[in-house]
This record gives structure tokens, sequence and C-alpha cells, in this order.
């Protein structure tokens, strides 16, 4: 089963965040990182279940996944037949809670 991927504006705003403060050291890093997240991301159109519960799972509703890239970590929910991708957040980053959830 294929699943349709939507990125939210604040995911694609985190990522875009992240490859500027990369490009700050090497622009070619920035830009190669940014194509291989967005490449890691189309992965969970094959098998969005194959990736863990993410710690912030226990503070929210919906069931909240993650897919770990580089020192990264890409947090989504599924709901049918789409994955949508919430937020991109450095792996040091505490966990992501209700009251601290960025908008």
């Amino acid at each position: 089963m294929s699943y349709q991927v939507i990125v939210s504006s604040r995911a694609k705003r985190d990522i875009r965040d992240a490859a500027r403060w990369m490009s700050q050291y090497s622009l070619e890093q920035a830009t190669l990182w940014h194509f291989d997240i967005e490449a890691a991301i189309l992965t969970l159109e094959d098998n969005p279940f194959r990736c863990p519960l993410a710690p912030e799972n226990e503070f929210f509703p919906l069931e909240i996944r993650q897919l770990l890239f580089q020192k990264y970590r890409i947090l989504y929910t599924v709901k049918d037949v789409e994955v949508h991708v919430l937020y991109v957040v450095h792996g040091a980053r505490d966990t992501l809670k209700p009251s601290k959830r960025r908008k």
C-alpha cells in the first residue's frame, strides 16, 4: 500500500531553518542535507509503521511516530492513507509537550 506524504508548513520551516543554519558552515553540505532529508521523508510512502512511536506520543491524542535522520527526528502521524509530517526537530532538543509545541 502506498501512502500520500503531506509535509506541514511547520515541518517545512523546520527543514528550511536547519538547512539555513548549516549553510553558514557549508552551503554544499546544507544543500545535500536538504535533498537527503526530503528523500528520507518520502520513504514514508511505503511503510510508515516501520518507525517507532515517538516519546511525544504519550502527550498527544494522535499516534506520533518518529523517523530518525542523522541528528534529526521527523515527527509524523498516519491517518488513513496519509502520512502527516508535523515537525522536524534536532535530536538534542527536549521532547515536545503540549505546552512546548511550536507554532
